[in-house]
């Protein structure tokens, strides 16, 4: 694997994403921020890492949410 000194998103996963997101903002802020089914209709992380893995727009909103979470936790 190669290094990735510069990329904020380097080994972090998905899932662990998707954990951080939804205990920092809940599911119903989420779908606001991104306006996606899986977040508005019975959400759950299962549901939601088929859809993003396979749906690059809607990943990388969800990845840019995660990057300004973080930007404001540090």
């Amino acid at each position: 694997m190669q290094e990735q000194p510069n990329n904020p998103l380097h080994g972090v996963k998905l899932a662990d994403m998707l954990d951080a997101l939804v205990e920092n903002y809940g599911w119903e802020h989420m779908a606001y921020k991104v306006n996606i089914n899986c977040f508005k209709n019975d959400p759950s992380i299962k549901s939601s890492l088929v859809f993003l893995r396979r749906t690059a727009w809607a990943r990388n909103k969800v990845e840019a949410m995660y990057l300004e979470m973080m930007r404001k936790v540090n």
